[in-house]
């Protein structure tokens, strides 16, 4: 399903042409190449300034438009890669192909794979922006990002002295009727331990057991809804079997990204024949216990089992047990909520991705804090955990998060230009993801900033979907707010 023609009919219809366009361009995180060059030649098919920096990101310079040649330059910001989650089953390619996207009613949907919405939205918008003639605006400088779904190298990599303006508007928020002043930092947590293997013990039978139908969504925005980990069920199905059924684990693939709530799970295991009756009956207590539980929360979650061809090798009884016991002590979900902000989550953890697998154990896993000390107490915790039972915990990708500033002066104009254009007053809020402000903002001290965007529900999952209203809403007030820049 693919109705590109169909988007490109939307309102504002320069937005959505470039928005279509883009999403005939793969761009996964850290495979950027072509929607690199692709946006490279866009800006110079427009006679743009145009430059790509050692990091790969993109920078598209624009005179002021006539009149406004005294206002100060604003940076517009935005990523160019995407999450690439699927459906379990879906022989899409997100190296080669483009994304299938479809309008369903008031929301532009993608044909089950995430949507790209975040951040193709805000890029497509830039993009409108540069190629105008008749937008009023001041100087611009359109900066490009990569990788900031997998560990925001992009950002990390950009240059301090390279930008000018002093006020950057970020395009990558999902809520049209907020403001984002702050956001939290993260850290990635990677754990690996070898493990004992063992032939497959006789007189067993071999199960597969799968985990489906998760919401999955974004490990940060949407952690605080309870949503089930499939990591975590999973273990939960698997925790207390070895001596009771004499369950041996061959193989367990569960999780997809680090930055996703994992949705699906699957393992291999065997029991012992003779067990094989008060297994099932125990698996089908846990099964309905799970479903109970989420049953309001996660109606498509699906528990299966079913008889498969006998592995050759099973995970040691000893180690399997470490392994169990260490998913298990594992945090997962909210840590802290903010003592001063009601309903902010300040730090979490989220259990992305387990394998066992050939005599290894790993897992990914990301901690998200808006303070650097909760960020470390919580990944503190998850490294406890692992190192407790002999597995190597490694930490990566550390970003810092982003201090809110109540007395920003562009807070300050678009608090009152949305008010003025929608005759209401913005929700203005720190948010629980990782943006890119915090650490552009150690590549420019002092830089001021503000985080805005159209409704996007269900980022990084193959439910992603962007409100087309909301499209119209954000493309209105980011040409007014370009209108009113201040004096340089």
């Amino acid at each position: 399903m693919n109705n590109n023609n169909g988007i490109r009919q939307l309102q504002p219809r320069a937005l959505w042409n470039h928005f279509a366009g883009l999403n005939e361009v793969p761009r996964p995180s850290k495979h950027e190449e072509r929607v690199i060059e692709f946006m490279r030649q866009f800006g110079e098919k427009l006679g743009l300034e145009t430059t790509v920096d050692a990091a790969g990101n993109v920078i598209i310079r624009k005179p002021a438009s006539p009149g406004m040649e005294g206002r100060a330059t604003a940076i517009l910001q935005a990523h160019l890669d995407m999450v690439h989650q699927k459906n379990a089953g879906s022989g899409f390619d997100f190296s080669s192909e483009g994304i299938r996207s479809y309008v369903d009613g008031e929301w532009v949907k993608a044909d089950g794979t995430t949507l790209g919405a975040d951040n193709g939205i805000g890029v497509a918008a830039i993009m409108a922006l540069l190629e105008s003639k008749d937008i009023p605006h001041p100087p611009l400088e359109a900066l490009f990002t990569i990788d900031e779904e997998t560990g925001m190298t992009g950002a990390k990599g950009l240059a301090g002295g390279v930008l000018t303006g002093k006020v950057l508007l970020n395009l990558d928020s999902e809520q049209d009727d907020e403001l984002t002043i702050g956001c939290a930092g993260g850290i990635d947590s990677n754990t690996f331990m070898k493990y004992a293997e063992r032939p497959a013990p006789a007189d067993s039978t071999a199960y597969e057991l799968h985990i489906r139908g998760l919401k999955g969504g974004h490990s940060g925005l949407d952690i605080h809804l309870g949503r089930g980990n499939a990591n975590k069920l999973m273990n939960r199905l698997l925790y207390g079997t070895t001596e009771a059924f004499g369950l041996r684990i061959a193989s367990i693939d569960g999780g997809s990204l680090r930055n996703a709530i994992p949705r699906e799970s699957t393992a291999v295991a065997t029991v012992a024949n003779k067990h094989k009756g008060a297994f099932r009956e125990e698996f089908n207590r846990r099964r309905a216990d799970i479903l109970r539980e989420f049953h309001s929360i996660e109606p498509g979650l699906a528990i299966e089992i079913s008889e498969t061809a006998m592995p050759a090798k099973v995970m040691s009884a000893a180690d399997q047990e470490k392994v169990l016991n260490a998913i298990y002590a594992v945090p997962n979900g909210v840590f802290r909520m903010a003592p001063d902000i009601p309903g902010l989550v300040e730090t979490s953890s989220s259990l992305a991705r387990v394998i066992v697998r050939d005599g290894e154990f790993m897992t990914q896993s990301l901690q998200r804090s808006s303070i650097e000390s909760g960020k470390m107490d919580v990944a503190n915790a998850v490294r406890a955990a692992f190192e407790a039972v002999g597995a190597k915990v490694e930490n990566d990708g550390s970003y810092p998060g982003w201090a809110p500033n109540p007395n920003s002066a562009i807070l300050k104009l678009m608090e009152g230009l949305y008010e003025e254009l929608f005759g209401e007053k913005p929700h203005v809020a720190a948010c629980h993801a990782g943006l890119e402000c915090g650490i552009i903002g150690e590549h420019y001290p002092g830089l001021d900033m503000i985080s805005f965007g159209p409704t996007i529900r269900h980022p990084h999952s193959p439910d992603e979907k962007v409100h087309i209203p909301s499209v119209e809403k954000f493309w209105a007030y980011l040409k007014e707010a370009l209108k009113r820049m201040p004096a340089a």
